[in-house]
This record gives C-alpha cells, sequence and structure tokens, in this order.
C-alpha cells in the first residue's frame, strides 16, 4: 500500500509540473467550469421559476440545488481524475504503448486509473463542494446524515468509475470509444435533477439500467433524511457488483491483448 501511495503521489508531482507550464489555461478552464455550472443552475432555476412551484417531484429548491452541487462536484471528479487516464487506453491500445504499462512491475489497471490528473479542472470540485455545502446549510441536516451520505458518494463515485473504465476497456478490441463515452455523458447529464421529477419509466431507467440516481439522487436523500433503507443498502452493493465486473472485465480485455509489436 505504502508503494502505491508513493506512486500517486509522483504521478501527481509530474502531472502538476507538467500542466503547470501553461498557466495562462487555468483561466479558461474557470471559465468553463462557471460555464458548466451555470447551465445546470439553469435547469433547476426554469423547473422553480413557474408561478406557485414550491416542488418538483416532492424536492424543494435546496434540496434539488443539493443535487446539483452533488452532479457538479462528480463532474470535477470525472474532468480531474478519470477522463485523463481513460481517454488514453485508446491510445495506448492503438498506438501499441500499452506493452510498456503492461510490463511495469505494478498493477496495470492501477497505473491507467491514476497516471494523469487534469488540475486545470479542479475548480469543477470547488463549486460543486461550495453549491454542495450551500444547499445543505438550508436544510436540516443531522451528522448521521452527513455521514450516510459521504460514504453512499464514496460508492458513487466507484460507480462512475467502473462505468468509465469498461467504457473504455472495450478499446482493447474497439480502439474508438469516444462514441460510447460521450453517449454515457449524456445520459450522465440526467444526475444534475433529482430522479424522482422524471416520469416513472425514464426513472427506472436510471435506476436499474444506467445508475444514474446512484451518484447523486440517492447521496443527497441519506443528506436530507428521505433516503429509503432499501437504497442504503443497494448503493454499495452495486458498487461493489460494479467494481468486481469491471475489474474481471480489464483481466480479461489485457488477457486477450495481443501486442504491438508481435
Amino acid at each position: 500500500m505504502t508503494r502505491y501511495l508513493r506512486l500517486i503521489r509522483l504521478f501527481t508531482g509530474a502531472t502538476l509540473a507538467a500542466q503547470l507550464e501553461y498557466r495562462a489555461n487555468f483561466l479558461g478552464a474557470i471559465l468553463a467550469s462557471l460555464a458548466e455550472s451555470g447551465v445546470a443552475l439553469l435547469g433547476i432555476a426554469v423547473l422553480f421559476g413557474q408561478p406557485g412551484t414550491t416542488e418538483v417531484g416532492g424536492w424543494s429548491f435546496h434540496q434539488a440545488l443539493l443535487v446539483v452541487g452533488l452532479f457538479t462536484l462528480t463532474e470535477g471528479f470525472i474532468s480531474v481524475f478519470i477522463q485523463p487516464n481513460m481517454s488514453k487506453i485508446a491510445e495506448a491500445v492503438r498506438t501499441g504503448s500499452m506493452d510498456f504499462t503492461l510490463l511495469k512491475p505494478i498493477d496495470a489497471q492501477f497505473n491507467i486509473s491514476t497516471r494523469n490528473l487534469n488540475v486545470l479542472r479542479v475548480t469543477d470540485l470547488l463549486i460543486g463542494a461550495g453549491l454542495t455545502i450551500y444547499a445543505a446549510s438550508h436544510l436540516s441536516v443531522t451528522p448521521g446524515g452527513v455521514l450516510a451520505a459521504a460514504l453512499l458518494y464514496v460508492c458513487a463515485l466507484v460507480i462512475v468509475y467502473c462505468i468509465w473504465l469498461a467504457l473504455s476497456t472495450t478499446a482493447f478490441w474497439f480502439v474508438k470509444t469516444q462514441n460510447a463515452s460521450e453517449l454515457f455523458n449524456g445520459v450522465f447529464g440526467a444526475a444534475r435533477f433529482p430522479v424522482t421529477a422524471f416520469p416513472v419509466p425514464v426513472r427506472a431507467f436510471l435506476t436499474f439500467v444506467v445508475p444514474v440516481a446512484f451518484i447523486t439522487t440517492v447521496p443527497a436523500q441519506a443528506l436530507t433524511g428521505s433516503l429509503s433503507p432499501g437504497l442504503v443498502v443497494a448503493s454499495p452493493l452495486v458498487a461493489a457488483a460494479l467494481f468486481t465486473l469491471t475489474r474481471l472485465f480489464w483481466l480479461r480485455a489485457v488477457g486477450s491483448y495481443t501486442s504491438a509489436s508481435s
């Protein structure tokens, strides 16, 4: 474990050194973060901007804002930690540099999952955390609710990581996986709204087919004390099942990989 923590520190230092050479890009990243957050806030502003509207799908304005905050925080997690690594899998398979990754004396999945960061988008994390704290400050929350929400949000991040890794791993057979990632991004956009605001068929799809509900709505419900016991148990089970299946899928992909030099 100590060895892997040391590697993460080295990877982070190398990434920071490389990206800080272009400090002017931080301004562009901040503007992009503000624009994306503005789009998310515009969505709930439209929903609650109707005369006489105080709740949408059983959610008050600040409860819905809590979901937006978690959505923005998750987008930041994807932009900073996941996408910079997952986007390089297809390139590594196509160019043959995956050979060097597999030959290194560390776990290949760990290597491809932690090697790169996009520190330019850390503002997404800050904005998401700010919106979440602001929304929670206007709600009645308990220490138990905060702890439950934190644990379930960790499960949510595991789910997001597994989905991205599974889609990116298909590059071992289909080199271009960008369309699949864009498709997930389109579906993930629904996570900026409480899942109960959608019709029942869409709600079922976002819960049981693409588990978007577990990413933002479930942690928000835990924080507000409105989460059912079934979902408390289901969220970690879904995360554990997806992690196991994704790990097996990755090992299967690596086992079928044909070196570019062979």
